[in-house]
């Protein structure tokens, strides 16, 4: 009978190890689709958190994160939904994404509310997912577009543009920074000479830009997607001779239009979220140290969004779904010790201690009451062949 207890009691020990060895969290992100070339530095900076948190020994006593990642395609939202019901299935305690606002609020409607799952976008900036019917497992550390069009035309107006055209890829996204945007510009007495949507996926925009040149404009305003039709519109504009100067938005930013256009773009300029605060520097080293790329768009709020996850784990004690939702909001917001990145095992031991912390991060984290970035933004140009920020706006 003894042999048999402590047989019994070796049987509960190992599995009540190994439950606690391992929690699962998704990544889900763009890794096909027309924002491919900035993701895997989003995922990259993600993981880079939620692997600082395993190694540190402090996460829940010593538990560690396996990350299960899923493929948002950023357009296709059947697709995106799929994937994220594999990751639930899966048992993954929370998700850091999506990407794209509509295959973000595809999820988080039909598959992480539904289920209780927190989902921390790192940049789904559609206005329309402030008023999201979220029952609090929704956040985002990227700012809403309803302030983002507002500074890119603050800096359409510095940059002495009188006239713009504007083109937007037709999806949330798209049409609701374009509404924003528009309605800034004409407030700046920017003359909007016309507005049009562009379909992703074309292989020819002639046409669309054929529509804009008619009605002119000093530049043409492109919110959409850098590998895609975006991309594509520039491309029909640069050929046509019909604009030299582009207003880009943030879903345009990225070393692989630079690459594309090279001086074609000399005279453009545009806006993403970000900071130039203590935050973004050690971010900035941290990265570096882990062999990635910060300055692309969304590398800092994709760590904070992973962070975030584990620090509200902490704070509850606990890796239950409902439990990390209940506390992003105390980890993201003062009051308590200011924690930056790198600093993760710092703030896992004074929660541990029962103490509060105030999730700085990278991009200066401060959550609104419905739990989104108050943000602050980055003026961009091109020199010497890159993205490179001019001020925070």
């Amino acid at each position: 009978m003894k042999k048999l207890f402590i047989a019994a009691f070796i049987l509960v020990s190992t599995f009540t190890t190994s439950s606690f060895a391992e929690i699962k969290m998704g990544i889900i992100l763009g890794f096909t689709g027309p924002i491919e070339s900035l993701t895997p530095a989003m995922r990259d900076s993600a993981k880079l958190a939620f692997a600082e948190a395993s190694s540190s020994g402090s996460l829940l006593g010593g538990e560690k994160i396996t990350v299960i990642e899923g493929d948002s395609t950023c357009v296709d939202a059947a697709a995106a939904t799929a994937a994220a019901e594999g990751m639930i299935s899966q048992g993954v305690a929370a998700i850091m994404g999506a990407d794209c606002s509509g295959v973000t609020g595809a999820i988080a409607s039909n598959v992480a509310v539904p289920n209780g799952v927190v989902m921390i976008s790192p940049s789904a900036t559609s206005p329309g997912l402030t008023t999201l019917d979220d029952k609090g497992f929704f956040f985002r550390t990227a700012p809403s577009d309803a302030r983002g069009g507002q500074i890119l035309a603050d800096v359409t107006k510095d940059r002495k543009v009188k006239s713009v055209a504007i083109t937007y890829t037709n999806n949330d996204y798209g049409k609701g920074l374009a509404d924003v945007y528009e309605a800034a510009a004409k407030a700046h007495g920017i003359k909007v000479t016309a507005v049009t949507a562009h379909e992703d996926g074309k292989a020819d925009y002639s046409s669309e830009v054929a529509t804009l040149a008619s009605a002119g404009g000093d530049a043409m305003a492109v919110i959409g997607y850098l590998d895609q039709g975006g991309k594509g519109m520039i491309q029909a504009a640069l050929d046509s001779g019909a604009f030299d100067t582009f207003v880009l938005s943030d879903g345009m930013i990225g070393q692989s239009l630079v690459d594309a256009f090279g001086d074609g773009l000399s005279k453009s300029f545009g806006t993403m979220p970000g900071s130039t605060g203590k935050g973004a520097g050690v971010f900035a080293g941290v990265a570096k140290a882990g062999g990635i790329d910060s300055s692309g768009p969304y590398t800092g709020e994709s760590y904070d969004a992973a962070a975030l996850i584990v620090l509200a784990m902490q704070a509850g004690n606990s890796a239950d779904r409902a439990s990390i939702a209940k506390n992003v909001m105390g980890v993201a917001n003062a009051p308590g010790t200011k924690i930056y990145p790198g600093e993760l095992k710092k703030g896992l031991d004074l929660l541990a201690k029962g103490k509060k912390v105030n999730y700085e991060g990278a991009t200066g984290v401060n959550f609104t009451s419905v739990g989104e970035a108050e943000g602050s933004f980055l003026e961009q140009e091109i020199k010497g062949g890159k993205f490179k920020t001019k001020k925070q706006r």
